[in-house]
Formats: C-alpha cells, structure tokens, sequence
C-alpha cells in the first residue's frame, strides 16, 4: 500500500469500477425496495463549476447512503435540453441548437463523472430529442382533448431581448429571468395550459407534503392564492345620447364587500375587454386609448408595487352602486389588473392604493368602517384605516361588526341578486407558447375547414426541421420552412398549415421524471405499473429558485396525468431538499453567488487535479448546512484534503496491525477504559450521524462527527505490543470511519476497504449499526445551571434516578451558595446532559 494519498489512481479506478460492476443499474421491475433518488432536470449549459456541484454531490451522497442502507436505488440522470441559450448561440454563431446542446451535454456527463456522481444512464432521456418529444407532444395533445390546453388572445409578458412571451412566473422584478431585460405586455393569441381547473387541488394537497420545506409551501400556497370574497354587478348608467353599450353592469370582486358604503369610485384594468367600447365617443376617447398603450409597458408586478406612482383618467361614464344607489364615476388605473374581474371598487378610506389615487385626483373619501379604539376623523386621516372595525354610514349594516358585515353583506346581495359570494385564486393559466425554434414543436394544425385540429396520434413526433432561418424578431424562425409548416389537416386531408410556436420549456421538465421510468419504451410515454411502483419520488434535491415556478408545474402534470388515468397517485414528490448556493468573494470583494459575470467561479478541473475528487466532495458537504447559503474558502479545501490524507496515512502505518485482528469482533468485557471509550465513541457517532441523515441532511455535522472519531482513534495510542482487544477496537473504528465517510468520498473508502481485506464494492457493505450496550456509561456527567447560567458539574451512575441526580446537584459547594437563602422555584433534569435550577 503506498504511503502518499494516491488519488489520482484510486479515482480512475473506482469510476471504472462502478461503470463495469453497474453498481448504479436497477432493474426497475424487480427490485424489491424501491427508493427513488432524484435532482433536477438540468440544462446543459455548458462547463459546470463547484457551485453548481453542490446539488449533484449531495445527490449522490443521498444514493450512497440509502444503497447501504439496502435499498434499490434509483438515481437517473438527463438534460433539459431546449431552451433559449442554444438558439442565442445559433443566431450569434451560426452553431446549430442540435450541435451545441449536445457538445455540452458530454462536457458535463465528463464533469459529472469526475466528480464521482454516478448514475444509471440506461435511463437518461434528453427532452429535444424526438424519443423524449414525441411524448411531450403526446400529452399536450391528450390536455387538449380534456379541455386543458386551449388557445386566446391575451395580454402576454414580452422580452424584447429574448424576442418570446413569458409566463408570469418567468419574470422577476419587472425584468426577464434570464437576460435581465425589461418586460412589456404585448397582445397576441397564445396557447395555454388551464392549470387553474387544479388549484383548490394544489394548494389542499400541499397539506399532505410534509416531507417539503414549509418555507416552498408557503410560497407556492401565496402564488395560487385563494382568497374568498364576493362579486357585486354595478348597473352602468346609459349614455347621455342614447347610444347602447355591448354590456349593461360591471362586476367587481372584493374580499372587503364590508367597506362597500365607502366606494366612491371604481377603476378597471387597461386590458378590461369591455374598457374600449365603454369610452367609444368620450372626449378623452385618444387620451385613454395612449393611456392604455402606456401602461402595457407596465409588468403586472410593477403595478401592484406600492412604489410605482398609481395613475388613471376618468372615462366619462358613471355606474350605480347596488347598495345604496349612489352614482359613482368609472375610472381606467395602472394599478388594476385583470385578476378575477378586472375591475376594483374603490373605497379610498379603507384601501392604501385607492387613498393614494384618490388624494392625487381629488376624488372622494367615504368612512364606512370605523376605529372602535380611537375615533378617525376623515379630514385628518394621512393614510387609509384597513384594520377591523364597527360599519358606519353603511345602511342596515351600521354598528355591525365589520367581519361580522361581510356575510350579512353577501347575503343580501344574493337575496337581492346583485352579488354572490365566491372563491378567487391569484393563480393564472400556464401561458406555454413561445415564438423560438429549440423547443417541442406544438402538434396542431389550421384548416380552413376544420379549423383547429390536433395531429394524430400515429404522426407524432412532428420533428423540428433544419431548413430555419433564426433571426432575433418576435417571430417563430419555424415559420421560414415550409416544409415544416405546409402539411395536410389531420382531419380531412386537405391541405394546412402547422402552428408555428413552440412550447415553454417548463413543460420538458414537468413530467421528466415519470419518463426516466420509461425512458427506452418506444410505446408509451408513461408505464402505469413502473410508475405506481417508484412514485412518487422519495427523495427530490434542487435548489429552491424553482419552488414556484417548475415545482408548481410538475404537480399540475402529474395530477393531470393522473386524470388520464396513466397513474394512481397525486403527487410527484414525497421529500423534497432545496439546497442553498454556494458563493464567493468577487474581486471587489463582496460575496456574490458564483457567476462569470462576477468573476469569482471556481472551476472544478484545477482542484480535482490537485486534491481529487473526494477532497472536492468533502468540503463541498463540509461547508455548511446544505439548505444554507454558503462561502467558498480555498483554505477550507486544503483542510479537507489534509484531514483524507490523515485517514489514508493511519490505515498505511497500521496496516499489517489492522489485519492481524481481521474478522474479529470487540468484546466489551475485554475492554480497558481507554478502549471502552473509543468503542463507545464510535457507536456514538454512527447513532448521530444515522439520525442526521435520516431526519435531514447534516452532511456538514455528520463529517465533523467523522473527525471527532478521528481525533478519539488518535487518542488510543496503538502499537504491535498493544493487547489484541485494544487493536480490535482500534480496528471496529477505523472500519466505521471508512464506511461512515464512503457516501461523501467513496474513492478513497473503496480503496481503504480492500486493503482491510474486504471485497470491492463498499455499498454492498451494510451501513454500521449501533450498539447499544456500548453506549452504557458507568457513569456520566451533567451540567449543573441556576438560573440558566451554569455552575458547577457533577457526575452519577448512569442509572441513577431524578431524585438521586438532583441530591447530587444540590450537594455541591457551587450550587449551596448560589441556591442558599433563596426560594428552588423548579429543578429540571435533562437525563445524560444538565441540571437546571431556578430560583427566586
């Protein structure tokens, strides 16, 4: 065995290894404890640094660990592969989507496997190629065929930059999410998918997640956003001249219907579909039409902002409020979207938005709820009264409590039929079309007979073409090739043309992880019985920048997968781990989240070639809290490749010795006290890092745990001329050391595994167990604390009793003069750890 950590050799060796010996191969109709292990569809983006690293390197731990645990693990692997980057790439370069996706992909399949993370790539699917989209197409044309993919005209999110439409969920802070570009809202007919049919679902069904972080499920349950409230019909009063109007009310939403006595205006959305016809021959008819245009440049989010200055104009027409008859006037507002009706009762005393534009337009200010505490005076309000309150000037209502008013209020607007009570969810319609080339083709078809018809089942993949021209316009580069868009209709067989849009790359990775069970069936896009065997995934890892946007999706798919009637369950994921970012100081200093544009990525290939993988693995799980954002040291690395070093030169030096008590077992009644304490540190440590691995995942604590063993076996000096109990010992802690580290850096504890004598193939290995008679102590120490602050230690049997634990605390010296002359109030013992004392 050599005496220098030879890393190099051993990695090389041990990747071999895994690949011939198919260590990480499952037959999936087999295995027999199923567990799926699963990390997120990533986009092959090009060289991968060790920030991105984190995600892959505790996924494979994950695996590891469960593998030895004695599971049938499932760990696959693929490429979300479409997307906008490629086709940039095109337009600047000239590099077909096709080519550079996939040079990328095998320069991360080569990272990947440097790192050590194995998978089984028997079930690798990559989303553009036609045997992974044919299947995408498939189940679009299935969402059609249930009502839940349709096409209409909206308003849509535009990027300029990116030349495509976004989803809401898509654009952050007013800006694209992936080019930083400012977002306008753009009119165009769009193809969507009717994810609002499911929202009661998603969001009660969040309630049985509990293996997510509650941080996810809150930001998913304030993005469906339900909300209960009450829609009130204002009549529209006639024009002046006679001429009629399409409509003859407008409905309003509101979850305060209680302030309705304070409305004294009310304000549509730009995009009302009715706004156009109701100014029709007002004198301001163009100041509203430019008014409108100004604001689509407005994102929804900047609308909503309380920092964006709130602005309209009045339209010129008058509505009636049902309540108490009063005209009021109909205004157009920036910060009116087109969320439940597009229309907001305005009650300026009691809504903060409404006060602002209000007081700016001087428009009038109504109480109708009022401060039982303290009186409020409408001339000297500064800004709206929103809590709870008693009505006031609110009709029948007055002196009611307000919450207490919003049924009564319901009620009457539904005995009266001018209102109803009903659920509103902020959670809009997936908006799947994008004007791009490098996406799944979308599989319909316009005829000037039939309309619009989905292509039949038997013709799909409708293939992407390569005679396109790409062109950074707002136009589908699919609509440059007739041989893609000149078809004949699926339906009557004349001849039409192809829709030209292609689908949000978000729909790739909403079902890709039923696929990886099917990934080589040329027949079905999903197996039912695979499915319902591994799903749903036990374990899912990820970073949390996706917690709206694609985990929100992937539950739509799989429910609507399972109205299909393809699978049995409601959920995708049973566990889910979002872990945090890795960052590093950038050249001015200030930690930023590893990018190019920071200058502070640190690449991989450098340190794998001067530490090795294992090194790389072991601080990367060391640095922190896996869920926490972390920085990068370098010096932090140097640390884990001496501390692997260290393990490596303690099984040379003591390799003849180790193997002289090969097979034997440690004999607690053959124990010294310094070997007893070794045995029983050991046992200590597997009980805490098995607990920290199975309740969550404390990599960074479980290694510390490691190097605390580390520092024990130092402890017990060990020689030839030791007693052979001693070695065994000596021997049960360095065999655990090794099995214990192999999920976090498994090249070296394969290596050291064989040279204790063991058959390759450490995961084949069980994970250690304890011993529980080793954990006995004779007799132990706790903490004695008055007051909380401590003051003393004592140490009992370990089988003394509560009575006999506080006699012992209250007969130390420390303990008398801090208790004496004063009143013991309550003595908490906490059995193996402290004594707590309050007194008064």
């Amino acid at each position: 065995m050599q005496e220098d950590y030879p890393f190099n050799d051993i990695e090389n060796k041990w990747q071999q290894f895994w690949d011939e010996n198919g260590d990480f191969k499952t037959d999936l109709a087999t295995a027999e404890n199923p567990y799926y292990c699963l990390m997120m569809f990533p986009y092959p983006s090009g060289k991968l640094h060790v920030g991105h690293g984190r995600n892959y390197i505790i996924g494979d731990a994950v695996a590891r660990y469960k593998k030895m645990q004695g599971f049938d693990v499932l760990t696959p692997m693929g490429w979300d592969a479409f997307g906008l980057p490629a086709e940039n790439a095109a337009i600047k370069t000239g590099t077909p989507p096709a080519e550079y996706t996939t040079a990328n992909i095998a320069t991360m399949k080569e990272q990947l496997r440097a790192w050590g993370c194995m998978y089984d790539w028997d079930k690798e699917v990559t989303s553009c190629m036609p045997d992974y989209y044919k299947w995408t197409q498939w189940l679009f044309v299935k969402f059609y065929e249930k009502g839940l993919a349709y096409k209409q005209n909206s308003n849509v999110n535009w990027c300029p930059d990116c030349a495509t439409v976004l989803a809401n969920e898509q654009v952050v802070d007013g800006a694209c999410e992936r080019c930083d570009s400012e977002v306008i809202q753009k009119s165009m007919e769009q193809w969507f998918f009717k994810i609002t049919d499911y929202a009661q679902r998603l969001l009660d069904d969040l309630n049985t997640l509990d293996g997510w972080p509650d941080r996810v499920k809150t930001m998913q349950k304030n993005w469906i956003g339900r909300s209960e409230g009450t829609e009130v019909d204002f009549d529209i009063v006639p024009r002046e001249d006679g001429a009629k109007d399409n409509i003859d009310k407008i409905t309003c939403y509101t979850t305060r219907v209680d302030t309705i006595y304070g409305c004294t205006y009310m304000a549509l959305a730009p995009e009302h579909p009715e706004l156009k016809n109701l100014i029709k021959g007002a004198e301001n008819e163009a100041e509203i039409l430019e008014f409108i245009k100004e604001c689509s440049k407005l994102t929804n989010l900047d609308r909503e902002a309380d920092e964006v200055e709130k602005a309209g104009l009045f339209t010129g027409r008058y509505l009636i409020n049902p309540y108490n008859g009063e005209k009021i006037e109909l205004w157009v507002g920036n910060y009116v979207l087109m969320y439940g009706t597009g229309a907001v009762m305005a009650v300026p005393a009691h809504d903060t938005r409404d006060f602002a534009f209000a007081k700016k337009y001087d428009l009038p200010i109504k109480l109708s709820i009022q401060n039982p505490d303290q009186s409020l005076v409408l001339e000297e309000m500064e800004t709206a009264y929103t809590e709870d309150g008693t009505c006031v000037d609110s009709g029948e209502f007055t002196g009611m409590p307000n919450r207490e008013a919003i049924g009564a209020m319901t009620k009457y607007a539904e005995e009266k039929g001018f209102g109803r009570g009903t659920v509103n969810f902020r959670l809009r319609d997936w908006l799947i079309s994008r004007q791009r080339y490098w996406g799944a083709p979308i599989p319909m078809v316009y005829c000037d007979d039939c309309g619009v018809v989905p292509e039949k089942e038997e013709n799909l993949p409708i293939l992407l073409p390569t005679d396109v021209e790409f062109k950074a316009e707002g136009e589908s580069p699919l609509k440059s090739s007739e041989s893609f868009m000149n078809c004949t209709c699926p339906k009557c067989g004349k001849p039409a043309r192809r829709e030209s849009d292609t689908m949000d790359t978000f729909v790739d990775s909403s079902w890709y992880y039923l696929r990886y069970l099917s990934a080589r069936n040329a027949d079905q896009a999903v197996n039912t019985d695979i499915a319902n065997k591994w799903m749903p995934v036990d374990q899912y890892i990820g970073g949390i920048e996706h917690a709206i946007l694609h985990l929100l999706y992937a539950r739509f798919f799989t429910k609507a997968i399972k109205d299909l009637g393809l699978i049995d369950f409601e959920e995708p994921f049973k566990h889910l781990f979002t872990q945090g970012m890795i960052c590093k100081k950038g050249p001015d200093g200030n930690l930023y989240k590893m990018s190019k544009s920071k200058g502070n990525v640190v690449s991989p290939e450098e340190l794998l070639k001067k530490y090795g993988a294992d090194t790389v693995r072991l601080y990367t799980l060391f640095i922190g809290p896996p869920e926490k954002e972390a920085e990068w040291q370098d010096s932090g690395v140097e640390g884990a490749f001496r501390f692997l070093k260290r393990i490596w030169r303690r099984v040379s030096e003591n390799l003849d010795l180790l193997k002289s008590v090969e097979g034997k077992e440690p004999v607690i009644a053959d124990m010294a006290d310094a070997e007893r304490d070794l045995y029983r540190k050991t046992n200590e440590v597997i009980q805490q890092i098995t607990r920290g691995l199975d309740g969550a995942f404390t990599f960074n604590t479980a290694i510390a745990a490691i190097m605390e063993l580390m520092n024990a076996v130092d402890h017990l000096k060990i020689s030839d001329d030791s007693s052979e109990s001693a070695k065994i010992v000596f021997r049960d802690a360095i065999e655990n050391v090794i099995l214990l580290i192999s999920p976090f850096a498994p090249h070296i504890a394969e290596e050291l595994w064989v040279e204790l004598g063991h058959d390759a193939g450490i995961m084949n290995a069980d994970w250690p167990t304890v011993n529980e008679e080793a954990l006995k102590r004779d007799e132990i120490e706790l903490v004695v604390q008055v007051n909380g602050k401590t003051r003393d230690k004592i140490k009992v049997s370990s089988e003394a009793s509560k009575e006999d634990i506080e006699a012992a605390a209250f007969a130390t010296e420390q303990v008398k003069k801090w208790t004496e002359g004063k009143t013991v109030r309550k003595v908490i013992v906490v059995p193996g750890r402290l004594v707590n004392i309050a007194v008064s």
